[in-house]
């Protein structure tokens, strides 16, 4: 549709210049002028990626459009071709971090396990995988939260949603609905107090704390062949040096 529009735009230019104008036109100017108006506008996904590296580089008030033009080397106004305003944009961000951060617990608490620990560990693939739960992002967003009401309805909502995938799985593996509530709480309230302290572990101290948390968050301690496919998962070798 846009290449239809800057046909048309170019054609209607160079039709109607000569017309009314009282000195004579040089057609290159008015094709230069055209083509400049009309250029590559990036994208949708590009603008969007723009704001989420500023989101987590200096918070919510460097998203702003002027300055992500810039970043992207585009006119301010191409921004206006794929977002209403910059309320749209910011809209947009939510939802990805709702279909990553959210998203993501939910399907690994509802991914096939054999045991609740295996259950639990296929949840802890979302702490250790930043392709399926994105630790920056969430942090970025939760401090969005502090100064937008509206943000932190959208944390709230999420918190309740995770925890109730949480729970369901414990439910499914035995519990009744209250140990399987507080269970999920500490799970799922532990993670975000590292997210939140932004604490860093080397990984093979972590690695051999997983065995533990699984053993607190669900009752059980996880077999070894468990372990094996998670560590394997996560290029993990037990006794050698990660880095």
């Amino acid at each position: 549709m846009s290449i239809y529009k800057t046909q048309l735009s170019f054609l209607l230019t160079w039709v109607y210049i000569p017309l009314v104008a009282k000195r004579p036109i040089c057609y290159e100017r008015v094709m230069e002028a055209t083509l400049n108006d009309t250029g590559w506008r990036g994208s949708q996904e590009g603008w969007l990626e723009a704001a989420y590296q500023a989101l987590l580089e200096s918070g919510v008030d460097s998203v702003k459009i002027l300055p992500l033009a810039k970043k992207l080397n585009l006119s301010r106004t191409s921004f206006y071709w794929f977002f209403k305003d910059r309320e749209e944009l910011l809209a947009a961000l939510v939802a990805r971090w709702r279909e990553k951060n959210t998203g993501s617990i939910v399907r690994q608490s509802e991914a096939y396990a054999e045991t609740l620990a295996e259950a639990m560990l296929n949840v802890f693939d979302c702490w250790l995988d930043p392709t399926l739960f994105d630790n920056r992002f969430e942090f970025a967003v939760r401090s969005w939260a502090l100064q937008s009401d509206e943000i932190l309805a959208e944390v709230r909502k999420a918190d309740e949603m995770r925890m109730a995938a949480l729970a369901r799985m414990f439910v499914r593996f035995g519990h009744n609905e209250n140990t399987a509530d507080v269970r999920a709480r500490t799970t799922y309230l532990v993670q975000i107090g590292y997210i939140s302290m932004q604490s860093e572990e080397d990984v093979a101290v972590r690695m051999q704390r997983i065995p533990d948390y699984i053993a607190i968050y669900t009752g059980e301690m996880p077999q070894q062949r468990e372990l094996d496919r998670f560590y394997a998962r996560h290029g993990y070798r037990p006794g050698t040096a990660q880095s």
